[in-house]
């Protein structure tokens, strides 16, 4: 399966079991917000002044980790 970010606001859909604008299904755009906001709740509790260095060492760790695992 290949992942398929979100396009806009205007185009998401609600309806049914998939976005109309990403294709993606409903439960995977919703576990994908709860892993994002773990991480974002993660940053705030460790009072990360240095936030985009957190995210880029968060991006490329996963992709380090994904890579591995193929």
């Amino acid at each position: 399966m290949k992942f398929n970010p979100c396009v806009s606001k205007g185009r998401c859909t609600e309806d049914g079991t998939h976005c109309k604008g990403c294709g993606r299904s409903h439960r995977e755009i919703a576990e994908t917000k709860q892993v994002v906001m773990q991480v974002v709740k993660f940053a705030h509790k460790m009072g990360y002044e240095n936030i985009e260095d957190f995210a880029d060492f968060i991006g490329k760790t996963v992709l380090k980790k994904l890579q591995a695992t193929l």
